[in-house]
């Protein structure tokens, strides 16, 4: 009966440390989102304890391809004082993202060949581990993001009208 209650305990203590740790919001309104791809990151000892915490910031990064390797540029990972007392923490360095090799050269093909831009839009747990959520992307042309503001203004606007009308009826 003891190894149930405990194996239980396991359950919520990981239920309690999953979940998303960052988005980025900014990626469906400046972004075309087509493919999505799951990626590890490579961590210090000091980002993860500071993401824990939630110090961490993907709204102005990206991904680039380097020598076959994929790394993670732009993302902030505010160090915590007393995290990082013995290394010299730096907030917004280049992390590698782990991908298989298929993944890596499909990706490396659609940004070479048709213009794309791989762009992370969400990191969260996974068991115990960091997994950075990247799309392939292409830039949104301006009207492109007027368009989708006046769909998202009309769609409230039907909703907010069949709300009274079944108020009413």
């Amino acid at each position: 009966m003891a190894k149930n209650s405990s194996n239980k305990g396991g359950k919520d203590k990981g239920k309690a440390a999953g979940g998303t740790i960052a988005l980025n919001k900014r990626a469906r309104h400046d972004y075309h989102l087509e493919q999505r791809f799951e990626a590890g990151l490579a961590l210090q000892g000091w980002e993860i304890k500071s993401i824990r915490a939630g110090r961490a910031n993907i709204g102005e990064s990206y991904a680039v391809i380097r020598d076959g390797e994929m790394f993670l540029f732009g993302a902030q990972i505010t160090p915590l004082i007393s995290a990082s007392t013995h290394v010299v923490a730096e907030e917004r360095r280049t992390r590698k993202l782990l991908l298989h090799r298929n993944e890596i050269d499909t990706l490396i093909g659609k940004v070479q060949r048709d213009g794309y831009t791989v762009i992370p839009t969400a990191l969260y747990w996974k068991g115990n581990r960091i997994k950075a959520e990247l799309a392939l992307a292409k830039g949104k042309q301006s009207h492109d993001k007027r368009d989708a503001s006046k769909q998202r203004d009309w769609a409230r606007e039907k909703q907010r009208v069949m709300r009274q009308h079944n108020k009413n009826a």
